[in-house]
């Protein structure tokens, strides 16, 4: 019985502190983000969970995407920020295609960090990634908020689990609000090889 009831309270704090880690997170994106609805706190969950989409196994598409996507993006309309992390965790770090527009990290030095994130790690299941969300959409349903077509994306998020995928886009909300443009690097290659070409945060 004592057995049990340890792990009733184990499992009881464990989701305490979830429940404050997602609300911090949560607060602090809408916070950040006012245009943000439950598909963008997803996208960012998931890419702190699961890290980029899919791996990459054709460089010369990737790379022809990245190119494309440089030609065509506006800094001007980019949030100011290089890198943000991903999610409750921070495992991984959106790294703003801002830092290769203004001269800071060569286009194939963010690419290769992009590739070498992509397929470094064992990428976890989509089963366990729906049961860490599920959590996490409990915990942002008790923080008594109120998100533009929450009802309609977390039916919208549950058939793409359903259909055993995981990844989405962002909402046309915060795409049009915030022009997003990056690339998802794992964190400990983004602080070994591209933070270091960055301008110091406390420098002008």
């Amino acid at each position: 019985m004592r057995i049990i009831m340890s792990a009733i309270l184990i499992a009881a704090s464990c989701l305490a502190g979830l429940g404050q880690e997602v609300e911090g997170f949560v607060t602090a994106m809408l916070e950040q983000y006012p245009q943000a609805r439950l598909l963008d706190i997803y996208k960012s969950c998931f890419q702190d969970y699961m890290g980029a989409e899919h791996l990459v196994n054709d460089t010369a598409s990737v790379r022809a995407y990245l190119e494309q996507e440089l030609n065509t993006s506006n800094s001007h309309e980019m949030l100011p920020w290089y890198y943000e992390p991903c999610g409750i965790s921070g495992n991984y770090v959106r790294v703003s295609l801002r830092v290769v527009k203004e001269g800071f990290i060569p286009a194939e030095t963010l690419l290769e960090a992009f590739i070498a994130s992509a397929n470094s790690a064992e990428r976890p299941t989509v089963e366990s990634w729906a049961t860490r969300w599920n959590k996490i959409v409990d915990a942002i349903g008790k923080m008594g908020i109120t998100l533009p077509h929450c009802d309609e994306d977390k039916q919208f998020i549950e058939g793409v689990l359903a259909q055993g995928r995981y990844a989405i886009s962002h909402s046309p909300d915060y795409r049009e609000a915030y022009s997003p443009h990056y690339r998802i690097i794992r964190r400990d290659i983004f602080e070994r090889d591209l933070r270091p070409l960055l301008p110091c945060p406390c420098c002008p």
